[in-house]
């Protein structure tokens, strides 16, 4: 697998995340109560033997340097390839909301060249899943496809994929159409935005739209490419959620409390890495109570916790009650207050009795570094 290179293309709307990502990308947002959200990509890239890794950033990318760094947690901290970043050279709003990524990629040609590898894996960040790449480099050199796309077969019933971009497909596996799914039709096709093809051809593309001028970004320009290349489609049928709204991020958490969806991710023969940090052991107090949940090292509970997600460092004083809810790093739930269907970001503080209540389908989110 050392003849593929990979790009993470990080810009993406994030109007739908809204305080989730006033400070932050989509992919370093903490997930699961120890990862982030690029923590899948990345891992499903080195777990399948790929060295050469890009991420394409897109503004409020501090955190993600101090999540990834050198990549050295990833067995990315090496002398030959590794982890590389590259940056829009104007503010993101003009590059990502005006240009679209097509400048972006065209600002990393250079890079692009000099690889070595023949071919390119290109991902966005946002799609949580466990996948073997190498099973979809296999199939698409069976193929000889020019481009392969990944994506997985969906029932609307979910609910959580309206707005992600569908591919309609032939009886042969060949991509006839792109679309958008509006939540109408009761099967499609989602497309994980996860493409595979030759690195030269990458560049031709990139050069090709640069040149025309015809399109922003790459998808759009892979999209008009179906009927002059052969683009074809690898099914995946394991766990996949899209953390593109409030609401799936919050689903996308509760889902990791399932044994079965734990397993998969977590599990698997095929690991998902992070970042290491060395912390205590979590504190229980003799008094407290915690119920199917995840609970990161380093927490102090006194309190009572059930069916939620507790990152490291956070402290339930006694007498709390948190339920269905999502707590990250280092915040604090004062004493006998009540939490429900809610989401609390890094280093917040609830005050003593205080009472916070969301809905399961609308999650009650502070934001970093709220006192209330």
């Amino acid at each position: 697998m050392n003849e593929m290179m990979g790009i993470i293309n990080l810009s993406a709307s994030t109007e739908r995340l809204k305080t989730l990502t006033e400070i932050r990308t989509i992919g370093s947002i903490p997930i699961g109560g120890r990862y982030r959200v690029i923590d899948f990509t990345l891992s499903n890239m080195v777990n399948s033997g790929v060295t050469n890794i890009a991420i394409c950033t897109q503004g409020r990318a501090r955190s993600l340097y101090d999540h990834v760094g050198s990549g050295k947690h990833w067995d990315l901290d090496r002398k030959k390839d590794g982890l590389f970043y590259f940056h829009p050279e104007a503010s993101s709003v003009d590059i990502v909301q005006k240009k679209g990524d097509i400048e972006i990629f065209n600002s990393m040609l250079s890079y692009i060249r000099k690889s070595k590898q023949e071919y390119v894996f290109l991902s966005r960040s946002y799609m949580v899943c466990n996948v073997d790449l190498e099973d979809m480099l296999d199939y698409h050199k069976e193929q000889e496809a020019d481009i392969t796309i990944l994506y997985k077969r969906m029932n609307n019933h979910v609910r959580r994929f309206v707005d992600c971009d569908t591919v309609n497909i032939d009886e042969n596996d060949d991509i006839i159409s792109m679309g958008k799914n509006l939540g109408k039709k009761k099967y499609y096709n989602v497309s994980m935005e996860m493409y595979i093809m030759k690195r030269e051809l990458l560049i031709e593309l990139i050069e090709e739209s640069i040149h025309l001028g015809n399109v922003d970004y790459l998808k759009q320009c892979i999209f008009n490419q179906i009927g002059e290349l052969k683009v074809k489609g690898f099914a995946f049928d394991g766990y996949l959620a899209c953390i593109n709204t409030i609401q799936n991020f919050y689903r996308t958490n509760m889902d990791m409390l399932l044994p079965e969806v734990q397993k998969e991710l977590f599990h698997a023969d095929d690991l998902i890495y992070t970042k290491i940090k060395d912390e205590p052991s979590t504190y229980y107090a003799d008094d407290s109570y915690v119920s199917n949940s995840l609970v990161s090292s380093g927490c102090i509970i006194e309190g009572i916790v059930e069916n939620s997600i507790l990152s490291r460092g956070v402290h339930v004083k006694k007498g709390a009650i948190i339920r269905n809810s999502i707590v990250m790093q280092n915040s604090k739930v004062g004493e006998t207050a009540n939490i429900n269907h809610m989401i609390l970001d890094k280093n917040v503080e609830i005050s003593d009795k205080r009472v916070f209540n969301g809905d399961v389908d609308h999650p009650f989110v502070i934001a970093k570094n709220s006192k209330v």
